[in-house]
């Protein structure tokens, strides 16, 4: 029989603790923001993670990047929950909106750009399959990325080199709590 988790209260809402089931309200769930990617709800924590999916809910407020450009070595998908964005896709650029859905196959190389008026909510889930957490990413130089601002000057399989340039995320709801769905 599989236990029910402990969710404890933390600086920006619920967390789990334990292992185990559990069900709560994206409203209630702890949040981290960036000033760069915007905010993120990723339900699990490092008491408890997730061993073999990852799932979270992005807030991507205008002008902000859900991430760098890159792939990774396993499967991901997106689903855009409300809002509008922009989908940089293996060089190609794709205009996203509500209930749009993303599959990227393994190594695909992707960003999403917030550039409409009103805050794009996501959903992210990604596969932890072949070694998490020691899955491998990779973030390749990308003039169309660079030009959006979320490109990397040199290839890099370092998140930390790729990532250097940019504030650490914080515990946190967005500034824009009031404007999102749920609140």
């Amino acid at each position: 029989m599989v236990e029910e988790a402990h969710l404890e209260e933390s600086v920006s809402g619920l967390a789990p603790v334990t292992l185990g089931w559990f069900v709560i309200n994206v409203r209630d769930a702890a949040w981290e923001t960036n000033e760069t990617f915007g905010a993120a709800c990723f339900f699990e924590s490092d008491d408890a993670p997730f061993a073999e999916l990852g799932i979270n809910v992005r807030v991507l407020s205008p002008g902000r990047s859900k991430y760098l450009y890159h792939a990774e070595s396993n499967q991901e998908a997106f689903l855009v929950l409300s809002g509008e964005c922009r989908l940089l896709v293996e060089g190609e650029e794709r205009r996203l909106c509500a209930w749009d859905f993303v599959h990227c196959p393994p190594g695909t190389a992707h960003a999403f750009l917030a550039d409409a008026d009103s805050p794009c909510v996501i959903v992210m889930i990604g596969a932890r399959t072949g070694g998490w957490p020691e899955k491998r990413i990779f973030y390749p130089r990308s003039e169309l990325a660079l030009r959006h601002g979320v490109g990397v000057e040199a290839e890099t399989d370092s998140p930390a080199e790729a990532l250097a340039p940019f504030p650490k995320w914080r515990r946190g709801r967005p500034d824009d709590w009031k404007a999102l769905p749920w609140a």
